[in-house]
């Protein structure tokens, strides 16, 4: 052991290894715990070794700058500054002695634990898909727009020959491209939001112009690749009994109301459908740090992207859905700022500089993409009552409305209680905005002990801590040095 200070970082995606590689580079000993097997997050998702995969890069389009992140993650594990630990599932983080105790859990099958101590935490962790239902979404071949991505990069295969892609955000841009890039029929992008919606914001959008190159790219891939875009419709059904074989779609007015008469349906085997992200804050919630930003569901941070729990940090989608590029500024950031204060002092804000700017600019062009990807207008009103909303417990819209109307629940802790949506091994996080949708509730957080299902044999073998904090005693000893 060393009695260098020592960052934990958790989740090995662009905002997880900026925030490492900087602390690592100004003398702070990283431990990186991620619960995938390789570094790179799902943005920069690399095949399995065991595939061989001849041509990685042919699956990214910033392969250059993921070079560069993994070839310093190298050079400092090889070094012993950085101690990456794949295949760890971290559930719960708590303040012991002084100290921050990290649980995870290893491995695929998860029934083994280890407790990694550290003098400060970055939160890396994230964003999970939002999918809003329909008839026939628990359809096999109907996945998500991102899981379709991660079955591409990760295990390069298609989730089907014939495929639709549809919901609406950014993201549905690289999955149709890449897909079709791989050799699937993409046979439509189904697309929310208006192009007009994009125009009307253009002056905010002009002011990132890379982005907007990228988004010209990904119109011409579509374009090669004769994809036809079907912008402002929505999928409303899909078909199939064993699997799925075909979905219908419908065109949207300006307010995004289903026009009468105008749906088509399109043949196809697989379907990735997306309603843009959501933060994933579970361990944050857990520590008590404040969420904020639409509906309290990411994690408030300063300038520093430190939390209001001292000597926790947090960057990239757990802060607020924003992209590889603002991940990278904010992990950068928290990286830089992290190391200044666990050596005693306080970053140089001229260090900081480039990337406080990158940070403002890309959070600015992602409030304005926020106002166009907007799931369309009465979509909890045009689910019908048998259609599953929460699959893990089988709860149908039925269900959750008879919890509203006749059982008075006005929240979604009430919803669950009353209809057990929620209750199962996601947690809420596949039907949470369902069940908002539905009951007409926020889609605010909540705070579990757990993040993720705990066996309860790894409970029964940690050991006993009486210097254990209570939960509504956050203090540590950073916090005389925090300041504002």
């Amino acid at each position: 052991m060393t009695e260098r200070a020592h960052l934990a970082v958790v989740g090995a995606g662009p905002a997880g290894l900026a925030g490492a590689l900087a602390a690592a580079a100004r003398g702070v000993r990283v431990t990186l715990v991620d619960a995938a097997g390789q570094a790179g997050g799902q943005f920069y998702r690399q095949p399995a070794p065991a595939l061989n995969a001849r041509r990685p890069q042919a699956l990214h389009h910033q392969w250059r700058t993921w070079r560069r992140l993994s070839d310093a993650l190298a050079r400092h594990i090889t070094a012993g500054r950085i101690t990456h630990m794949p295949d760890h599932h971290i559930w719960c983080v708590q303040i012991e002695s002084g100290s921050f105790a990290l649980h995870a859990l290893l491995g695929p099958a998860q029934e083994e634990g280890v407790t990694v101590r550290a003098d400060a935490v970055l939160l890396a962790t994230g964003g999970y898909e939002r999918v809003l239902p329909f008839p026939g979404w628990t359809l096999p071949g109907v996945v998500t727009a991102g899981g379709a991505q991660a079955m591409l990069k990760g295990g390069l295969v298609l989730p089907g020959r014939t495929v639709v892609v549809a919901g609406t955000g950014p993201l549905l841009l690289p999955v149709a491209t890449g897909l079709a890039a791989a050799g699937a029929e993409v046979a439509a992008l189904v697309e929310s939001a208006a192009p007009a919606a994009l125009l009307r914001r253009a002056p905010d959008l002009a002011a990132q112009p890379g982005k907007l190159a990228e988004g010209a790219w990904y119109a011409g891939q579509l374009l090669r690749h004769r994809v036809r875009t079907l912008a402002r419709h929505t999928v409303v059904e899909a078909h199939g009994t064993d699997r799925l074989t075909a979905v219908t779609v419908a065109a949207l007015d300006r307010t995004g109301r289903i026009l009468p008469g105008r749906t088509r349906r399109i043949p196809c085997d697989a379907l990735a459908v997306g309603h843009g992200m959501v933060a994933h804050t579970d361990l944050a919630e857990t520590l008590g740090c404040t969420l904020s930003g639409t509906e309290g569901t990411a994690v408030r941070v300063d300038d520093e992207q430190r939390t209001d729990v001292p000597g926790v940090w947090a960057a990239g989608e757990s802060t607020g859905i924003g992209g590889a590029a603002l991940a990278l500024a904010e992990g950068h950031i928290a990286g830089r700022s992290a190391a200044a204060r666990l050596h005693g002092t306080a970053p140089d804000p001229r260090a900081l500089a480039g990337a406080a700017r990158a940070r403002i600019r890309l959070r600015a062009f992602f409030a304005a993409l926020d106002t166009v990807y907007t799931p369309p207008a009465g979509w909890a009103d045009r689910i019908p009552d048998a259609t599953v909303v929460c699959r893990c417990e089988e709860v149908t819209a039925g269900e959750v409305r008879t919890a509203v109307r006749a059982l008075g629940a006005g929240d979604l802790r009430t919803a669950k209680l009353l209809t057990r949506a929620g209750m199962g091994w996601c947690q809420g996080r596949m039907c949470a905005p369902a069940v908002a949708g539905l009951t007409g509730c926020p889609l605010t957080a909540e705070r579990r002990p757990f993040a993720r299902p705990v066996p309860l044999g790894v409970l029964a073998s940690l050991p006993d801590d009486p210097h254990r904090e209570p939960d509504s005693d956050m203090s540590h000893p950073m916090e005389s040095g925090t300041d504002s």
